[in-house]
């Protein structure tokens, strides 16, 4: 995943861990760092405090740390996420150990939970903070067991290990960019929220263009407009059909490359060539209504949000990420 190859890393498990309750030896463990221009004390806080735990983190909506009866007693807290439609997965945690040696800090936990509709039964995992020249080297490794036997884990391999890595990336680089930028986690949810629709409406845009009028439905007028040319005389459906793929093709460049500039600069420039060649093609067209300008005038304007919002917006492909 993001091109970005598992590699081995020392764990650090707390003496009160038993060894059936290390699972971070097994297989499809997920892996997450960056790097985050701050201070150890600043990203400590910002991860160890639950209220501000719970912001940046989307595998989280709340997080509540439970009273201990002794201070040397283990930090347990209670977790929920909510998965949509009024329902909600609870959770139980422990902080089972924290360590600093030769400048670094290292948190470990394990956490369960007992309601029959989570996918995840129990885990564990750490996270480890490095100096770094450019500040602190954050990262994380943890593997949890699943329930529902062999679907479970068919599921978890496909589909909800995937989507875990994923929020945990997302997370670690919309954290970054609070600390980094003061941009709050709302507003980098509402940002790549503006981004991922600016992309699906272009993506379908391009998509539709060229698979409906083109490809299914090519006497709708795309053909002869082609026509009206004179410069493919017997190759009117060929280029038709030629163009069409050409649309849909670039439909699904624009949302494999949505995370870079030239994506949307050829957008722009591709729209304005279209416009100008169905302007020397029947200038009549530009009189009727919902004609070619105000698709194409909206579809540049969009581009242009795509532009801004990919700014300081938090992305997964922000960091390294994995799962082995």
């Amino acid at each position: 995943m993001n091109g970005f190859k598992y590699r081995s890393v020392s764990l650090f498990y707390a003496d009160s861990m038993g060894e059936d309750e290390i699972y971070m030896g097994k297989s499809s463990s997920i892996y997450v760092e960056t790097i985050v221009k701050t201070d150890m004390e600043t990203l400590w806080e910002y991860t160890q405090n639950p209220e501000l735990h719970e912001q940046w983190d989307l595998r989280f909506s709340t997080i509540k740390y439970l009273p201990k009866k002794h201070e040397s007693e283990a930090q347990r807290f209670l977790y929920t996420t909510k998965i949509g439609f009024g329902l909600s997965i609870s959770g139980e945690g422990e902080a089972v150990g924290t360590r600093i040696h030769n400048g670094e800090r290292t948190s470990s936990l394990k956490f369960w939970s007992d309601q029959p509709i989570s996918l995840i039964k129990k885990g564990s995992g750490y996270w480890k903070y490095t100096p770094h020249k450019e500040g602190i080297r954050f990262y994380t490794i943890y593997h949890y067991e699943t329930r529902f036997g062999f679907m479970g884990k068919v599921f978890d391999r496909w589909m909800f290990r995937p989507i875990m890595a994923w929020a945990t990336a997302w997370s670690f680089d919309c954290l970054r960019l609070w600390i980094e930028k003061k941009i709050h986690p709302l507003y980098s949810v509402q940002r790549s929220l503006i981004h991922l629709l600016v992309v699906f409406t272009l993506v379908l845009i391009w998509i539709y263009q060229g698979l409906v009028p083109k490809l299914l439905f090519p006497d709708s007028g795309e053909l002869e407009m082609i026509k009206d040319l004179q410069l493919f005389a017997g190759y009117e459906s060929f280029l038709l059909s030629f163009i069409g793929f050409s649309e849909i093709l670039f439909g699904i460049f624009l949302f494999l490359f949505r995370r870079t500039k030239w994506i949307y600069y050829w957008n722009i420039g591709i729209i304005l060539f279209l416009t100008l060649g169905a302007f020397a093609s029947d200038p009549t067209v530009f009189r009727e209504p919902f004609n070619p300008v105000t698709l194409n005038v909206s579809v540049i304007i969009l581009s242009f949000i795509g532009l801004i919002t990919l700014r300081d917006t938090a992305s997964a492909s922000n960091c390294k990420w994995g799962i082995k």
